[in-house]
């Protein structure tokens, strides 16, 4: 039997995968490793020559690279906090029976499904100087509080921050809810008959277990937050000038520039900081799952 099997499967059969992982992912990431270590540009396109750690240095004292390391830590913690919160306080009302409560649930998980171009366009029409939030502050008043929030270096970011936290923390509550469903009732009566309050069962019962719904939601916005990109050009474009540029937009300016050694090192910084940082995020969550 065990023969047949093998005869069945023979293992040339992975050889198309295999190839398709080593053209499309192997290739390209020893690749960009080898470039990173060189001067390779538009200008030399053909002959890039091995510079040794020069693009690294370059960047660690480049103003606008650690400005963009900055703002991408600021943005991928800022997401992380919001997004979590958010989806786990609307998990705690979506998740009890009440009428329409399946069309709120579709209502806080229809904009993750959007584009963002579409949320984009949304933002920018409601933020510009021209925008929504504007009108309404000088309706009640407030005309003094008006500012051209994309084009202010202090509040572009957050604009930014904003919008992705609108569109995936409808995910999240998905993700929560689905964790909270799955809980035994039973709990939560022997949590009563001890005589415990809301505040207790949710401390003792419901957030303990849901710590591997913590470690989805966590994991994957903070590996999102520091792969920012699309949010921040599509809103903002890194502006105004480079006050809301973050390590992927940077690199894009970098690349578009013909820097192409330079773009691969920093490429190689994001790499190195996502997965030191997830690593590190997940070790101790799949702590807490331990302890608990």
């Amino acid at each position: 039997m065990n023969h047949k099997k093998r005869s069945l499967y023979p293992a040339y059969l992975t050889l198309p995968s295999l190839l398709i992982f080593g053209v499309f992912f192997a290739v390209p990431v020893i690749a960009s490793f080898v470039l990173s270590f060189s001067d390779w540009n538009l200008n030399r396109f053909d002959t890039p020559k091995i510079n040794g750690f020069a693009n690294f240095v370059y960047l660690f004292t480049d103003k606008y690279f650690i400005l963009s390391l900055n703002n991408t830590v600021v943005f991928a913690l800022a997401v992380v906090i919001l997004k979590t919160g958010f989806g786990f306080l609307g998990a705690l009302l979506l998740v009890k029976k009440f009428p329409l409560r399946n069309i709120m649930r579709t209502i806080f998980v229809l904009p993750s499904v959007l584009s963002m171009v579409i949320i984009g366009i949304l933002f920018i029409s409601i933020f510009r100087m021209d925008g929504m939030i504007n009108h309404m502050l000088r309706f009640i008043g407030l005309e003094s509080l008006t500012i051209d929030w994309l084009g202010n270096r202090k509040t572009a970011l957050y604009i930014a921050i904003l919008a992705d936290v609108w569109r995936w923390s409808g995910f999240c509550m998905a993700v929560f809810v689905a964790g909270m469903q799955g809980i035994s009732q039973d709990y939560y009566e022997a949590a009563r008959i001890d005589g415990a309050n809301w505040f207790q069962v949710l401390k003792k019962v419901t957030i303990p277990l849901l710590v591997p719904a913590f470690s989805v939601n966590i994991t994957f916005n903070l590996i999102g937050g520091l792969k920012v990109f699309e949010q921040v050009f599509v809103v903002t474009k890194g502006g105004p000038g480079y006050a809301s540029q973050v390590l992927g937009t940077y690199l894009f300016t970098m690349f578009s520039r013909g820097l192409l050694g330079r773009s691969t090192a920093m490429g190689l910084v994001l790499f190195v900081l996502v997965l030191a940082v997830s690593q590190t995020v997940q070790y101790f969550i799949n702590k807490a799952e331990v302890d608990y």
